[in-house]
């Protein structure tokens, strides 16, 4: 593979930089607590109701990709996903339900996340690219204290990741040509559809992201932030 030579780093966010299950786990136990008159909630069927949750976003997400169904942001599906959680667990209350629909911009960041962002910031424009609408970006954003220099939306393009078109919003926005950006995420699948584009990749493990298998060529592997930065330090030679 050739030298890596990097202009800008373009991030996933949702996985990447925030504990997106955590999050939604948190607000299903709080959707349970708000509506006394609902059953109970333990851990086990909480995570039930998170993967009920995951299943509806990536398969109507899927269905957008496919051209099955238009393009909806992600605070429709947001919504659809909450009103089935909140079915599935026996509450009925709307202001319950309409705080659930809002859990996807109150995720945590990672540990790692402010600290190496800030770091890499120092010697890379960043660019965050995500699933999420631009609405619920500015949300998250605020909430989790991540810092860009620009944030991008996959609503500016209709459609969802890994679609080519959604890549191409970086590398328009950079005016660098896709192999100086280097996409970071914590998907294989990610990765896999920035590189159809051009585009150099970093894989950085987290727990809840999809892990690359024994076919994948990535151009870096880092365990976190840090460790990113430290590999991209003693390529850039500082």
């Amino acid at each position: 593979m050739s030298e890596l030579e990097i202009d800008a780093l373009v991030f996933d966010v949702l996985g990447t930089l925030v504990d997106e299950p955590a999050g939604i786990r948190a607000a299903i136990h709080e959707l349970a607590s708000s509506a006394p008159s609902a059953p109970s909630l333990d851990d086990s069927r909480v995570d039930e109701l998170l993967s009920l949750w995951q299943q509806h976003i990536d398969r109507e997400q899927r269905r957008v990709l496919d051209g099955d169904r238009p393009y909806l942001t992600s605070d429709a599906l947001d919504q659809e996903a909450a009103r089935l959680v909140a079915d599935a667990a026996g509450v009925d209350d709307p202001a319950a339900v309409a705080a659930l629909a809002l859990s996807g911009r109150r995720l945590p960041p990672w540990p790692d996340t402010v600290a190496g962002l800030a770091r890499l910031a120092e010697r890379f424009p960043l660019i965050g690219l995500s699933n999420a609408s631009r609405t619920a970006l500015l949300g998250l954003n605020a909430h989790a204290g991540l810092r860009w220099h620009q944030a991008l939306s996959v609503e500016d393009a209709r459609t969802y990741k890994p679609d080519p078109a959604v890549y191409q919003l970086a590398v328009t926005l950079s005016g660098r040509p896709p192999e100086r950006l280097l996409m970071v995420a914590a998907h294989a699948w990610d990765l896999r559809g920035a590189q159809r584009l051009g585009l150099r990749t970093a894989y950085v493990a987290r727990p809840v992201g999809d892990p690359p298998t024994a076919s994948d060529r990535f151009d870096l592997h880092a365990d976190d932030l840090a460790d990113l930065a430290d590999q991209l330090d003693k390529l850039q030679g500082a």
